[in-house]
């Protein structure tokens, strides 16, 4: 095991292309589970210049069935759409959320996916998909998070908010952040580098150095604030290293749902089953199986059981049960990872870990999926509804199953 290293990750802001086409694909999943908590979808967002596209699979009571849309649907997505474009902050010439073409082509879901998914009369749910997925925790962070990724997502959430309160009226929507920290041991010891690249209005740019300055300060400043100082003493700067960036969002580069799927789970700390989450209702175990495979992680590591913790679970479609369950806790477990592989099995509120039973013990058919799709999946504050799979409410149950 590595003792001494860098290691490097790196956020996107709500206002980066791919992030606008993960946030309007949860939009739709919100709009459609607050119809019916049974609701399948699966959306796929394009987003380039001055277009909206979307296309994927649904079903919805009183939204879209036996081939029909219901009166007003149709309109009440293209509202969510821009709604969510206005939200973010998009009123520019090459991307308004006012102003841009939309097309929908959402349909029906394949009847046989239905049938491998429905419950019947003589089988439980089955996955809506096959595939592996993961989840990971580390006591590096007080979210259980590793620091490289916690931090770049903290400099752009701080960014986003000062965008949108006014504080920072220089900035625009699209932004890049990156942290490379130096390991000694298991934890950070110093930030090498932090790079940031954001959107600008016109005049912040290498041909005004005044303005250039300004906006280098602000950000410099959000960085101190973020992270620690004891971490920034040997730390070199990278603002806006191309010298312009006035042109972003979906006018600089198109966007797709799904591309940033290291950003949305653990900034390349931890293995990824290749799945993205968004646009997914939670049959999809793309979506749910990691969602409890972090629950899991966390509450091992929040239990003392090991300081990291990885976890893979994979399915087959149609089937209910997981085919396999594997816990790595990198050595640094105080109990063997087999021990607690079973112990996991053998908690009766966890159903087995099939799919109905995640999305029971979650409590994840609620629209609760828009707010998840910037600034990372995990590592979020469980609030009400919102974030459950963040909860330590396993930490008992694993201690009293391992003694």
């Amino acid at each position: 095991m590595r003792t001494n290293y860098l290691f490097t990750s790196e956020s996107v802001s709500e206002g980066h292309p791919d992030k606008v086409a993960d946030q309007i694909s949860d939009a739709i999943v919100d709009l459609f589970l607050s119809k019916d908590p049974e609701a399948r979808i699966a959306c796929e967002t394009l987003t380039t210049t001055q277009l909206v596209v979307l296309a994927g699979e649904i079903r919805c009571k009183g939204v879209y069935e036996n081939g029909e849309w219901a009166p007003g649907a149709k309109e009440e997505i293209e509202q969510t759409v821009r709604n969510t474009v206005k939200r973010i902050g998009y009123e520019q010439d090459g991307f308004h959320w006012e102003k841009f073409e939309f097309i929908n082509r959402l349909h029906g879901q394949s009847a046989h996916i239905a049938q491998g998914v429905d419950a019947g009369e003589n089988k439980d749910e089955g996955a809506g998909d096959q595939g592996i997925m993961f989840g990971y925790a580390t006591d590096e962070t007080p979210g259980l998070m590793p620091a490289t990724l916690y931090y770049s997502h903290k400099i752009l959430e701080r960014m986003a908010a000062d965008r949108h309160s006014g504080v920072a009226p220089f900035l625009e929507p699209d932004a890049k952040s990156q942290v490379t920290l130096r390991y000694e041991g298991s934890l950070p010891v110093a930030a090498t580098a932090v790079v940031v690249s954001t959107q600008h209005a016109p005049g912040y740019d290498e041909n005004d150095p005044a303005k250039q300055a300004e906006l280098e300060a602000y950000v410099k400043g959000v960085i101190a604030d973020v992270i620690p100082p004891v971490l920034l003493r040997e730390t070199e700067y990278f603002i806006n290293p191309t010298g312009s960036f006035e042109i972003g969002g979906p006018d600089g580069d198109a966007g797709l749902t799904g591309r940033k799927i290291i950003v949305d789970t653990y900034g390349g700390a931890s293995p990824h089953g290749g799945g993205a989450f968004s646009g997914k209702d939670p049959t999809k175990v793309d979506r749910s199986a990691a969602y409890i495979t972090r629950y899991l992680a966390k509450n091992v590591v929040a239990a003392g059981l090991a300081t990291r913790c990885t976890i893979q679970i994979a399915y087959a479609i149609g089937v209910s049960k997981p085919l396999s369950l594997y816990v790595d806790t990198h050595e640094t477990g105080t109990v063997g990872d087999d021990k607690i592989e079973q112990a996991i099995l053998g908690i009766a509120k966890l159903g087995g870990l099939t799919p109905r039973s995640i999305r029971t013990h979650l409590g994840l058919n609620k629209p609760i999926y828009q707010p998840t799709a910037a600034y990372g999946h995990f590592g979020r504050t469980a609030e009400g509804d919102f974030f459950p799979w963040e909860r330590l409410d396993l930490v008992d149950d694993l201690k009293a199953a391992l003694g």
